[in-house]
């Protein structure tokens, strides 16, 4: 039980790690960026941290903190960490591992959704958590989705997290980037979300550390690689068309996330902090 409770110690600190390291990177890139007009007649944005908690209760706990920045590179993005625990309802449980047995759980994890102000700056997200019921395991991974593709961009990112899964499976990339791909598509639209990424959970290979590890860098490859493609991007302008055509890949965005997105539902079916469940959603979106 000891081993167990230092386990969660360790990965509830790192995702509070690695948001105050992607807040900072993000903050900075605010700070520097020097090119388009409309950008540069507005103020560098900051976060804004606001801590929740859950209600107390026999089957509640926990909480987190929600940091959002409106800026001017970022129109808005979310980076948030949380900690809950508590008892999943009858109905959700038979759809977690382990938690039909007994239906106590704690999950600890970050994430986030970058939607950039520039339209050739493509949409980013991340997420990692570690889960535990009568099973533990890790999940997670990041993705982007671009509204003007750019094959210098794609390959950059995806063999960033290539190196990463590399250096702990060499069949965790392929694997985990066929998820990512299977389960980034919108069958409504007959279309994938962006240009993949990798995905995985239920990681639980009998080597916490290792598993640590895994997760560990599956987020410094996502902050280190995103960052440099923003910045690759942000001082470049667009035009009206480019615009409009970002609202509507935010539509999209917004389809995936309310009608299929595990996370939203596990953060709804948990109780959690509504706000922060669905910062991921854009600022301003479009459909026709």
């Amino acid at each position: 039980m000891d081993l167990i409770e230092d386990q969660k110690k360790i990965a509830r600190r790192w995702f509070e790690t690695l948001r105050d390291q992607i807040c900072h990177v993000f903050e900075t890139i605010e700070n520097t960026v020097d090119g388009v007009d409309c950008i540069m007649k507005m103020q560098p944005g900051h976060f804004d941290r606001t801590d929740w908690e859950r209600p107390e209760g026999l089957d509640a706990g926990g909480g987190g903190v929600m940091a959002i920045m409106r800026g001017r590179v970022f129109e808005k993005v979310g980076v948030n960490v949380s900690t809950v625990f508590g008892e999943f309802s009858e109905n959700f449980r038979t759809s977690v591992p382990g938690a039909e047995e007994n239906p106590q759980f704690w999950a600890s994890g970050i994430s986030v959704v970058a939607h950039p102000r520039s339209p050739r700056v493509p949409i980013a997200h991340m997420n990692t958590r570690m889960i535990v019921t009568t099973k533990q395991w890790f999940g997670g991974g990041g993705d982007l989705t671009p509204v003007i593709p750019i094959r210098e961009d794609t390959k950059e990112f995806h063999k960033a997290l290539k190196i990463a899964c590399d250096a702990h499976d060499k069949e965790y990339y392929p694997r985990f980037k066929k998820w990512c791909d299977e389960y980034f598509y919108l069958p409504h639209r007959e279309e994938s979300r962006g240009v993949g990424g990798v995905f995985y959970d239920n990681l639980s290979t009998g080597n916490w550390d290792n598993d640590m590890n895994f997760t560990r860098d599956i987020g410094i490859s996502f902050k280190n690689t995103y960052s440099n493609i923003v910045k690759r991007h942000m001082n470049e302008d667009w035009s009206d068309e480019d615009k409009q055509n970002q609202l509507i890949k935010r539509g999209r965005y917004v389809e995936f996330n309310l009608i299929h997105d595990r996370g939203t539902k596990f953060g709804l079916m948990t109780n959690g902090n509504t706000e922060a469940i669905l910062m991921s959603l854009p600022p301003v979106a479009a459909w026709f």
